[in-house]
């Protein structure tokens, strides 16, 4: 089995939910040291952007690191939580204030967060899960609200 599999297969997991969520100090860290150039899974083949938006309340920078597939010119992705209660801050803050930035890859982008909804929701879902079948496991755990798919459009 290969490690891709492997990884995939433990992605489904509570435990790997558990490890994720302890992991994102680390991750964050590591995205921003290196300019979005290397996060914890990216030797595992797992992209990562850093994500900074601005707090709804605060009015201060917040920075999340997650997964993302580029489609349609920027960048899907999705405020799973791990499949938790509640909706990731992050999703939040981006939908009362939509212009962001990301760091990937050594680069920083201005980009406009943009909920997605019905067809086309739907259409990157499967794109984003297709790459990590974890979301759809992510999903059913979450089955009392709809995970929050976003598209990220450069400035």
């Amino acid at each position: 089995m290969g490690l891709r599999k492997l990884l995939t297969g433990f992605g489904k997991t509570p435990a790997f939910a558990a490890l994720g969520r302890a992991l994102v100090p680390a991750d964050r860290v590591m995205l921003r040291v290196t300019g979005g150039r290397l996060g914890v899974g990216t030797p595992l083949g797992l992209p990562a952007l850093l994500l900074t938006t601005v707090g709804r309340t605060s009015g201060e920078p917040r920075q999340v690191p997650l997964l993302y597939v580029e489609r349609d010119g920027g960048y899907v992705v999705i405020g799973s939580n791990w499949g938790g209660e509640k909706q990731p801050a992050w999703s939040a803050n981006l939908m009362a204030q939509p212009e962001a930035t990301v760091s990937m890859r050594g680069r920083t982008t201005a980009v406009r967060g943009r909920l997605l909804e019905g067809d086309e929701r739907q259409e990157m879902w499967d794109a984003v899960a297709r790459y990590w079948p974890a979301y759809d496991t992510y999903a059913v755990r979450a089955a009392h609200r709809e995970i929050r798919v976003f598209l990220l459009s450069p400035r």
